[in-house]
């Protein structure tokens, strides 16, 4: 866990004292330099004419890339204790995915005003479609959505940060391990916290089983939100269980390759890797009003009675919610 925490060559500072990343300007000699290197680039009255068409605004973006380069190449950007380069995380993954939630699956986001402007908040969604592309629809519909374009902080499973690859963006982009410390720590310090209780259950449900929620563990969630004394923001997904209609598991194979499981669909392992593309289904995802925790001392956490009763108040809210949007929808595509 120590290594996946060390960022080679960038500067760790904590949490509460990391100052809000600000892209850094663009001097105007950078931009001049650009600027000539174009123009001599393209000579004569075509060459103008092309530089005058590509503008300004051109230049300033190829300055900020250089900029950005110098900075990833030099080690000139901060991360924090959990290792989220937020640079990085505005600048390229959430780029890569946005025309995934936009284009693709169309993401209707819904209740954002219910995520408070600041301070700690626990988001609790439902879990589901063979691949958890909920959870990263969700941390972008938050950051694009948001008034304060803010980031969401997942709590995610052992196996996404032994995965290689995965697991090293997993925690340039601000999550960790689904553990009461790391959650605690979060929400102290303000953060948006984002869990999905079912865990494997949700996302390696059968189709047959789309949208009933699995059981939502111990409740763990609910105790750090109760000790933090932060509203917990119930989340419902709908257009995520279609993306890949698991139709069997390959249990055996799944054992043999330590996997919760290995999904049989439609197009999958059929079509080889053709079958690894979601279908182009219409996503919709709703904030409901936080549920707050406040009114409880913090001592409540170590009450299982109320941690039941929050929980299971989390749960059916979630669920009535899904059956819900789903009446309102018109098509699984549209």
């Amino acid at each position: 866990m120590t290594a996946a925490r060390d960022v080679e060559q960038a500067k760790v500072i904590p949490i509460e004292s990391a100052p809000s990343w600000q892209p850094e300007p663009s001097g105007p000699a950078l931009s001049d330099r650009i600027a000539d290197a174009v123009g001599g680039a393209l000579a004569g009255p075509l060459g103008s004419a092309a530089t005058r068409a590509l503008g300004k605004g051109w230049e300033e973006r190829a300055a900020g890339g250089l900029s950005f380069l110098r900075r990833r190449i030099t080690g000139d950007y901060e991360v924090d204790e959990f290792g989220f380069d937020r640079e990085l995380t505005e600048e390229v993954l959430l780029s890569m995915l946005r025309p995934l939630a936009e284009k693709y699956f169309r993401v209707e986001v819904r209740g954002i005003e219910n995520i408070p402007a600041e301070g700690g908040v626990l988001i609790v969604a439902n879990h589901s479609g063979t691949v958890p592309l909920d959870a990263l629809m969700t941390q972008i519909a938050i950051h694009d959505h948001h008034p304060r374009r803010r980031h969401l902080r997942m709590l995610a499973a052992d196996l996404v940060f032994v995965l290689p690859v995965i697991g090293e963006l997993a925690r340039k982009a601000g999550h960790t391990l689904a553990c009461g410390e790391d959650a605690a720590a979060l929400l102290e310090r303000g953060e948006v916290v984002g869990v999905w209780p079912e865990g494997f259950k949700g996302i390696g449900k059968p189709f047959a089983e789309r949208y009933k929620l699995q059981r939502f563990g111990r409740g763990g969630f609910v105790a750090s939100a109760l000790r933090a004394g932060v509203p917990i923001v119930p989340c419902s997904i709908v257009g995520a269980e279609e993306t890949y209609p698991m139709i069997g598991n390959a249990r055996t194979l799944a054992r043999a390759l330590g996997l919760p499981y290995l999904p049989i669909t439609p197009t999958f392992p059929w079509l080889g890797p053709l079958g690894a593309i979601p279908l182009p289904t219409k996503w919709t995802i709703q904030f409901g009003e936080p549920i707050r925790t406040d009114s409880h001392p913090p001592e409540a956490a170590d009450d299982p009675m109320v941690v039941f009763d929050l929980t299971d108040q989390v749960r059916e809210t979630i669920q009535h919610t899904l059956y819900k949007l789903l009446v309102q929808r018109r098509s699984v595509f549209f």
